[in-house]
């Protein structure tokens, strides 16, 4: 059964919430942290993908997806705080009456915050590098950004609420296997799969939107696309990490772990 993982689920929405007790910047800078790794994801997956996108060949989508697996390495071994597994961790950990709700909203709002502020500097950065400038490397993130701009607001919902179900089976299910090899392949493949299926996720959507911004973008991109993208895909990554995941899994194991509560009195 899967308690042995969730344990670990528990212990780790612990440990986040300890580090904001001790220091709320110190939480702020790990969510932070986390949308800049993801920032290097897009960059690589992106640059990548544009040579591919540059000669019209099928192999773009499938490049871009299989180099973004780098994000979720980082984030996963580096140490960032991502608002998207947050909606996991924290409900499960909560419907374990381990944390209170209210906590758990103020812990999921810094770390969204964090993540807007983490993308916000890498695309500065970005910018400054001058190396994302021209347009025969960044056509392909621009128009990937326009597209997910004008796609409707109910479309986004869904394939978000599909992406963060993924996502978050992205860090549950390495938490079964041993050695860092075998982990990090499950975590790859499982990103490849989201990006690929062209399912949306918040984080990564706000890092590419703000390199676009920063970048000579055409008037199709602009902050009110962000806004039209990242509502409805906020709100279905929550829905997809505390729906699909923690109620579904704290609901499907509840009998075993209540034994082994029981037992450990």
């Amino acid at each position: 059964m899967e308690t042995e993982s969730l344990l670990k689920v528990e212990e780790l929405a612990l440990k986040k919430y300890k580090i904001f007790k001790q220091s709320q910047i110190r939480y702020i800078a790990r969510a932070m942290l986390a949308s800049m790794f993801i920032g290097f994801g897009v960059i690589v997956a992106f640059k990548t993908g544009n040579f591919f996108y540059m000669e019209h060949s099928p192999l773009t989508y499938p490049m871009a997806a299989l180099t973004f697996g780098a994000a979720i390495i980082l984030i996963a071994y580096g140490g960032g705080d991502l608002f998207t597994g947050n909606t996991f961790y924290y409900t499960y950990a909560a419907l374990r009456k381990r944390m209170k709700w209210k906590e758990v909203v103020r812990l999921w709002v810094l770390s969204y915050v964090g993540n807007i502020m983490g993308a916000a500097i890498f695309a500065l950065l970005i910018f400054l590098t001058g190396l994302f400038t021209d347009s025969s490397v960044n056509s392909f993130l621009l128009n990937v950004v326009e597209h997910k701009m004008t796609t409707s607001a109910f479309e986004l919902f869904f394939r978000a609420i599909l992406c963060n179900w993924l996502v978050c089976l992205a860090f549950f299910i390495p938490m079964s296997l041993q050695g860092d090899g075998a982990k990090m392949f499950a975590m790859m493949l499982f990103v490849f799969c989201f990006f690929i299926s062209g399912y949306e996720h918040s984080i990564a959507n706000m890092c590419t939107f703000a390199i676009a911004l920063v970048l000579n973008h055409p008037g199709t991109i602009s902050f009110a696309g962000v806004l039209h993208n990242l509502i409805p895909v906020t709100i279905g990554n929550l829905i997809g990490g505390v729906l699909l995941m923690g109620v579904m899994y704290y609901f499907v194991n509840k009998p075993f772990l209540d034994t082994e509560d029981s037992e450990s009195k």
